[in-house]
């Protein structure tokens, strides 16, 4: 099997995980897991993992002058864009979730103009608009009345604001992924969540009984923090050396696929009309939004 064919697998294994994990999370919380103790969780397990893996990496010691960015970078990618999605998912739905997460690419195209004065091509404004339109269908009438989702038009706001600082976080990071090695870059940059989250999440981790905690709920949090934080940041950087990041970000489209369809096949959620036109415009404005220029002959 050539080195291509397995990146296309890891970016679908890693797209397939997320897309799992909308309805995996939410079976876990808020009963047996509070969404912001389930991130200290999430972001303690990763930091684990990537300092015994960076064993396998090379020696990097962090510039003094980069510090800064990855402490920023950290702050928008682990802190608050985690915070906002499980809190997010605790208050709305599964496929909610996994419909607006998509709008990422957007968010990137439009903080790329304001930041990095990247140009806004016509299908670009376009897919913004139309992706918008999409998002703001989802969240101002995509309500409707549940129990495990007290409070839909907030929580799918919530997964807009994790979109927003996914998006900054990944300009953000750019410099530093191209100067460092990936698991010294993922290594430093999940310990420093775990320092900025304690704080913040601590009374929720001690809440957990852990003792109480059924089998299958071990086995979903076992799966949040190894396969959703640590195995997709693995794959898709595989992914990478290997495929084009245009190539990569097109494997998004499939998120919504399995995490509509995991979600309906386990009972945690339900096709409405309304998400069905909403997910639509939203996949349409973000392949849009990505479409790359035709190049001038």
């Amino acid at each position: 099997m050539s080195k291509r064919t397995l990146a296309i697998f890891a970016a679908v294994c890693a797209t397939t995980i997320y897309g799992l994990n909308h309805t995996i999370a939410k079976g876990v919380m808020p009963l047996h897991v509070k969404p912001f103790g389930f991130i200290m969780l999430r972001v303690t397990g990763a930091a684990i993992l990537f300092w015994i893996i960076s064993i396998f990496g090379p020696k990097e010691k962090i510039e003094k002058k980069d510090w800064g960015r990855l402490v920023i970078c950290a702050f928008f990618g682990m802190v608050l864009n985690m915070l906002a999605f499980f809190k997010g998912l605790e208050l709305s739905t599964p496929i909610n979730s996994s419909v607006l997460v998509t709008i990422t690419p957007i968010i990137v195209v439009l903080l790329s103009a304001f930041l990095i004065k990247e140009k806004i091509t016509g299908y670009k404004a376009s897919g913004i608009i139309i992706g918008f339109i999409g998002a703001l269908a989802l969240i101002l009438f995509g309500s409707e009345t549940r129990q495990d989702a007290p409070n839909i038009p907030l929580g799918n706001t919530l997964f807009i604001v994790n979109s927003i600082c996914y998006g900054t976080y990944l300009i953000l990071a750019k410099k530093l992924i191209e100067k460092y090695h990936p698991f010294t870059f993922m290594k430093w940059l999940f310990t420093i969540a775990v320092v900025i989250n304690f704080p913040i999440t601590y009374s929720e981790v001690v809440q957990i009984q852990w003792s109480e905690l059924p089998i299958e709920i071990l086995g979903s949090i076992a799966f949040v923090v190894i396969c959703t934080t640590f195995l997709t940041y693995l794959f898709n950087i595989f992914a990478l050396t290997q495929l084009k990041a245009s190539t990569v970000g097109s494997f998004t489209y499939l998120q919504p696929v399995i995490g509509i369809l995991f979600a309906i096949a386990m009972g945690m959620d339900h096709l409405t009309l309304i998400k069905v036109m909403a997910a639509s415009l939203v996949l349409i404005g973000v392949y849009l939004a990505s479409k790359r220029p035709k190049p001038s002959p």
